[in-house]
């Protein structure tokens, strides 16, 4: 009954592979217009790196989070929920009891500073091959690659490498800070409504929610998180990607602080509508792995509104 429910696991990985291959593509186009200059707009954004760079071009960076999101989704899923059972079985005296809104918070949040430990490298590499063709302009001058014509880096282990090399530990986790400001409430943001809103759409009766009702949980949960860990994810994309070519911030205040004067509200908005569709970020997974993993049963009535992610896998708690 306590122990680890290797479904959790199971289910973000599920999910979290299946965002990145339909998600990165949109990840592309937020990440250009979030850290990228010229773009315009997301249509203007999508037609020159199509013009420019054709169907690959949406595709770059994609290679490290699909190797790495069978850990990075499932590890995060499942701290999760396991985190939910622990705090189950230390207020209640039983794992399986309906988790309380403060239980589910709590573990949202541990959830979330498990996630930024683990994906910070992982977005780091993933933005600077999504930016490594984009040259930034400084005081009207265009800057170009050490070796003109060609790329910074050679493909996500030389990145990764070269980034270690020059930067050490600190550049490999470089934008940590931001990411926490986002994914910390952010999380929060995903998983209390999430879990609302499974028990909100399940019927009376129904022991667990259906597929169709988790999907739909998932993707109402998932705008209401991302709409607001828009901003943050805007100053972690910028600290990535800076060092490419150059290193413009000194760090997330400052980051803020420029953006801020320079492009004002504006700097969080360009990307909010794309931003809010599926997304490979790895908290959507969570939805979309337990639905695969889903089958709908209905012999008794729950007692909670909120559902432990072991109701949502078949042999659940």
């Amino acid at each position: 009954m306590g122990s680890l429910q290797l479904q959790d696991f199971a289910a973000g990985w599920v999910g979290g592979a299946a965002s990145v291959v339909v998600g990165h593509p949109l990840d592309t186009i937020k990440t250009r217009l979030q850290a990228g200059q010229g773009y315009g707009n997301t249509l203007n954004c999508v037609l020159t790196v199509y013009r420019n760079e054709s169907v690959a071009g949406f595709f770059k960076g994609m290679s490290f989070p699909l190797a790495s999101i069978a850990v990075y989704s499932s590890v995060v899923f499942g701290v999760f929920s396991n985190t939910q059972r622990l705090l189950s079985q230390l207020r209640h005296g039983d794992p399986a009891h309906a988790p309380v809104l403060a239980d589910v918070a709590l573990a949202s949040m541990v959830a979330g500073f498990i996630s930024v430990g683990i994906g910070t490298p992982v977005d780091l590499v993933k933005i600077r091959l999504q930016m490594q063709t984009q040259p930034y302009i400084e005081a009207n001058i265009k800057l170009k690659p050490t070796v003109p014509g060609f790329p910074a880096y050679r493909g996500p282990i030389h990145c990764f490498r070269t980034v270690l090399q020059k930067e050490g530990i600190a550049g490999i986790y470089r934008g940590m800070g931001a990411m926490l400001l986002r994914d910390v409430p952010g999380y929060c943001l995903y998983f209390i409504p999430y879990t609302f809103f499974c028990g909100w759409i399940t019927s009376d009766g129904c022991i667990s929610p259906s597929p169709s009702s988790i999907w739909l949980a998932g993707g109402l949960a998932g705008a209401i998180s991302w709409g607001t860990a828009t901003p943050m994810d805007v100053v972690k994309s910028r600290l990535q990607a800076d060092g490419v070519y150059l290193n413009k911030y000194k760090g997330t205040l400052d980051c803020i602080l420029q953006s801020y004067q320079n492009e004002g509200l504006k700097c969080c908005q360009d990307d909010l509508k794309v931003s809010c569709f599926p997304e490979p970020n790895q908290q959507r997974g969570v939805g979309e792995g337990s639905a695969a993993l889903t089958e709908a049963s209905c012999p008794a009535p729950v007692a909670s509104p909120f559902y432990s992610a072991a109701d949502l896998v078949p042999g659940g708690l």
